[in-house]
């Protein structure tokens, strides 16, 4: 048996919301990190995984649905995690469900995880939170008393066909401090970056490049930012809460 956490996290937030789910799982876990190109890989039934992604725009990042198509699942269980900023992740879990069980794994317990947003960093800042951990605590005990019996029955919310995928397009810039390192375009989901250009036809507005850039040459557009959140502050305001489904 063996234990992976399989994750699509360009600028961190979904990492910290799979290590939380995993380190109160306990056991060893390998990492499989599908936001840059790896390995196929084969599970086996006995395997337990965590397959953690972002929501964009309410669905699965298709670049996060393209890698995780080339992993056979083969009856390995699976955990599922979307994690989002504060407004809804709508049809996130409902489409992941479909990609893992599309590629044999049983799903057998999700959660919808709650993350800084990406963005607008001021909708869901600082979390996962201290009250966060625990209730993520409390469901990897939840999924442990009952591994064993869980079913792959999953009942999650959401719709089939899914929403329409749309997210708000948000080219980061580049300043001219720029060292040229290269490190954005090295660790780029999509490949987008080149030298200090990034191609608009390949950018999926992950943010990883504005995250991993040592001295800030790359950020968001704050007058975009600013209409963004002029759009969608109703929606982002107040605290939302972890859903879990097991």
């Amino acid at each position: 048996m063996a234990n992976y956490k399989i994750i699509f996290s360009p600028t961190g937030g979904t990492r910290k919301c799979a290590d939380l789910l995993a380190s109160n799982l306990g056991a060893d876990w390998q990492e499989v990190d599908v936001s840059l190109p790896f390995c196929d890989l084969q599970l086996q039934p006995e395997d337990l995984c965590i397959v953690a992604v972002p929501s964009f725009g309410g669905r699965v990042p298709p670049l996060a649905a393209d890698r995780l198509n080339s992993i056979a699942g083969n009856g390995a269980k699976a955990i599922l995690v979307c994690v989002y900023g504060n407004r809804a992740f709508e049809d996130t879990l409902v489409e992941l469900q479909d990609i893992l069980t599309g590629n044999g794994f049983a799903c057998v317990a999700a959660a919808a995880l709650l993350a800084e947003h990406s963005i607008m960093h001021a909708f869901a800042a600082g979390r996962p939170d201290r009250e966060d951990e625990n209730v993520i605590a409390g469901f990897a005990a939840s999924i442990a008393e009952k591994l064993d019996s869980c079913k792959s029955c999953l009942t999650i919310p959401g719709n089939r066909p899914y929403k329409e995928y749309k997210v708000a397009p948000m080219i980061p810039v580049t300043e001219e401090t720029c060292t040229d390192c290269g490190l954005c375009a090295k660790l780029c989901p999509g490949g987008a970056i080149a030298g200090r250009e990034i191609d608009p036809a390949k950018c999926i507005c992950c943010m990883r490049c504005t995250a991993v850039c040592p001295i800030g040459a790359k950020h968001t557009d704050s007058e975009k930012v600013a209409g963004l959140v002029a759009r969608l502050k109703d929606a982002l305001s107040g605290r939302k809460e972890n859903e879990l489904f097991l």
